[in-house]
């Protein structure tokens, strides 16, 4: 049995159906231009859910109204069971330390080196830590994602695959129970994009993590997905695992996979 067929074996197993997310009816338009027009979906733990949809469909607006950085118009979010629209300010952040959200473009800070963007991050979120642990917990996030080596160099000196595993050891530096992905691994050559899919699985196996991924590379969804959503005018049109997606009825479903 080839590694691919397994680690896909692995990552289609049904989860317990837990749900840590719950989105109902959202919607978001910006000026006249309606992006989200009534979205309804749960996120259960340990999953990895793969968001799909052509551009403009509304996949990104999603996800940054989880976190707050896009206001809905409409629709309710729980998160861990809390209505995150009745928390107050303290409530709310103490939801987001326990989420992670790795940016398109990594988000490094330039001015820093990898070891002050992941200390940064760190004791942001975490307080009280001595330097020792800081440093024992910036080394772990490395190890993680084969990058200790470049601790010390600037976000400048490294490579866009580099980058993304530094903004993937930033996000898990925190361990958070939910992790965000926006479009991983765009703009990587296909071996890069396989190997940040095969980080999103490793650390999904040893965090337990519930994972959101946008993406448009098929290759990253077939290898990462419990199950996939496709967004359609800001609608969810199908939801499956990838195999039944790639076996719809539906002609334009089977677009994707072509």
């Amino acid at each position: 049995m080839t590694k691919e067929k397994t680690l896909l074996q692995e990552t289609n197993a049904t989860p317990k159906r837990e749900s840590v997310i719950e989105i109902k009816n959202l919607k978001k338009a910006f000026g006249k231009n309606a992006v989200l027009k009534g979205v309804t979906l749960s996120v259960y733990k340990g999953e990895d859910l793969v968001i799909l949809g052509r551009s403009g469909s509304g996949k990104s607006v999603t996800i940054k109204c989880l976190v707050g950085l896009v206001v809905p118009d409409n629709g309710s979010m729980h998160i861990f069971e809390k209505d995150v629209s009745q928390l107050n300010h303290k409530e709310w952040d103490d939801v987001r330390t326990r989420i992670g959200f790795l940016f398109q473009n990594g988000a490094l800070y330039d001015s820093m080196s990898v070891r002050q963007n992941l200390a940064f991050t760190l004791t942001h979120h975490t307080k009280n830590l001595t330097e020792a642990e800081v440093t024992e917990r910036v080394i772990e996030a490395l190890e993680n994602v084969g990058l200790e080596a470049a601790i010390d160099k600037m976000p400048a000196e490294l490579s866009g695959g580099m980058r993304k595993r530094v903004g993937l050891a930033r996000t898990i530096i925190i361990k958070p129970e939910i992790i965000l992905y926006d479009e991983p691994t765009t703009g990587l050559d296909s071996i890069t994009s396989r190997e940040i899919s095969e980080l999103i699985l490793a650390v999904q196996k040893k965090y337990h993590t519930t994972s959101m991924i946008i993406t448009h590379d098929m290759a990253c969804a077939k290898l990462t997905s419990n199950r996939i959503v496709i967004l359609r005018e800001g609608i969810i049109h199908a939801e499956g695992t990838y195999l039944e997606l790639e076996k719809s009825d539906d002609e334009w479903v089977r677009s994707f996979f072509i």
